[in-house]
């Protein structure tokens, strides 16, 4: 850590700022050049009127995906802190990627929607972070990020350009291209001696109550995450109130299902910090078409009771049988309510619910795409990460904040706890 961490941090940032001074520029710069002052007056106010869209997604990225991941135990400081770390070098290195895809050769412009699809391609490697954490190394975090976000690039360029499918919510070039690349790396790092558990691979009472902070404002900001680049009007409204209703839906359900699969009826934490934001996963790529609002509420029905018998069921499987330990789950609150909503966009454009008029058959090449692309990337992502250069912590070191951060030394909780007939009070080690 004391050096490959800060020299490839430091390396990695005097090449994003080399790059940026040579390839990027103000959108306002091209707008003087290039067209009238209307027009220039029309992009300033399109940006005013995108930004608290984007500052919701900002929100999302950095507050929601950072608590949501806080449930570990003694893995606090670096779900927030890598999470930090992670989103910064994502959103320097997704301007760039994506602006080089889009630019044909000239300079890459930054808008208010250069800025959100940057945030777009973190949010990607947020969600393969979920299933890797607290089993690699900061080192590892930075090469994932910078190999993810460029294989992300090209797959939603594809999605886009080539198919032209729609995807506005992106359930299928976020959710399930993030998830199944992290299953894949978590695949390749697979660590037999944790097969049985690991004793710091648990939550605590404060810590859940964190991780639901994670979930609020994920649940409260994402309507502005599936409508935040679609098109301003009908489209925008419609992706704002599909996805509202599809969320609302989508608690009830997953409180229920919790209920059901859970011993003697209760509730499951980790079922209501996750099942209760698929509703927003499965209904992105169809949120701006003319579903409805009741087909909207199915739909995040369904995600929600997939989501949580994937908790219950697939997640042990998967760390059994398929050699893969899905830390936070994310297969089942990003992958299969991404693939769902993969399947609704296939739908919904059958039944001609968009305007646009996407092929369904080019909705199911981009699902394929999405899930092919992130499998293979992550694969190869898995192999280069261990190589057993990068600092990877041991397996009795995992989900221990305490071997990449300074943390105050306390007595165990419980131990304590216990030891002091049930009084609550922590004390410092001496």
């Amino acid at each position: 850590m004391r050096f490959t961490f800060p020299l490839m941090a430091i390396g990695l940032e005097v090449a994003m700022i080399v790059l940026f001074g040579l390839l990027v520029q103000y959108e306002t710069d091209h707008t003087i050049q290039q067209q009238s002052n209307s027009t220039k007056s029309t992009d300033a106010g399109r940006f005013i009127e995108l930004y608290p869209l984007f500052q919701d997604v900002h929100v999302m990225i950095f507050v929601g995906f950072g608590f949501l991941m806080t449930f570990l135990k003694k893995y606090g400081f670096s779900s927030v802190g890598i999470n930090l770390l992670i989103a910064a070098l994502g959103l320097q290195w997704g301007t760039l990627v994506q602006g080089i895809l889009h630019s044909h050769g000239q300079k890459i412009h930054v808008g208010i929607k250069s800025m959100i699809n940057a945030d777009f391609s973190t949010a990607t490697v947020l969600i393969s972070f979920g299933a890797v954490l607290g089993k690699i190394s900061p080192v590892q975090m930075l090469i994932m990020t910078i190999i993810e976000i460029a294989v992300f690039a090209g797959n939603e360029h594809l999605v886009a350009e080539v198919f032209k499918a729609s995807d506005i919510g992106a359930s299928m070039t976020i959710h399930a291209f993030g998830a199944y690349f992290g299953l894949a790396v978590a695949g390749i790092l697979y660590r037999p001696g944790l097969r049985r558990g690991h004793a710091n691979e648990e939550s605590v009472y404060h810590s859940d109550l964190f991780a639901m902070i994670g979930t609020l404002f994920l649940w409260m900001f994402w309507p502005s995450f599936n409508s935040a680049i679609a098109e301003a009007g009908n489209k925008q409204y419609m992706a704002i109130v599909n996805t509202y209703f599809s969320l609302a839906a989508c608690v009830l359900t997953a409180y229920a299902f919790s209920s059901l699969v859970e011993h003697r009826g209760k509730l499951d934490m980790v079922h209501i910090q996750n099942a209760t934001l698929a509703g927003g996963v499965a209904v992105g790529t169809c949120a701006d078409m003319t579903i409805h609002p009741f087909i909207a509420m199915i739909i995040g029905s369904v995600a929600a009771m997939v989501s949580v018998l994937g908790f219950k069921f697939l997640t042990p499987l998967f760390a059994t049988k398929l050699r893969i330990q899905d830390t936070c789950g994310v297969h089942n609150l990003h992958g299969l309510p991404g693939v769902i909503g993969g399947l609704a966009g296939i739908v919904a454009v059958a039944m001609e619910a968009s305007d646009t008029n996407p092929n369904p058959a080019m909705q199911a090449a981009a699902l394929g795409s999405s899930i092919g692309t992130a499998a293979v990337g992550g694969l190869i992502t898995g192999l280069i990460l261990k190589l057993p250069i990068w600092g990877q912590p041991s397996d009795q070191n995992c989900y221990d904040d305490s071997v990449f951060w300074e943390v105050p030394r306390w007595r165990e909780h419980d131990n304590y706890f216990h030891e002091h007939g049930g009084q609550n009070q922590l004390e410092p080690e001496l």
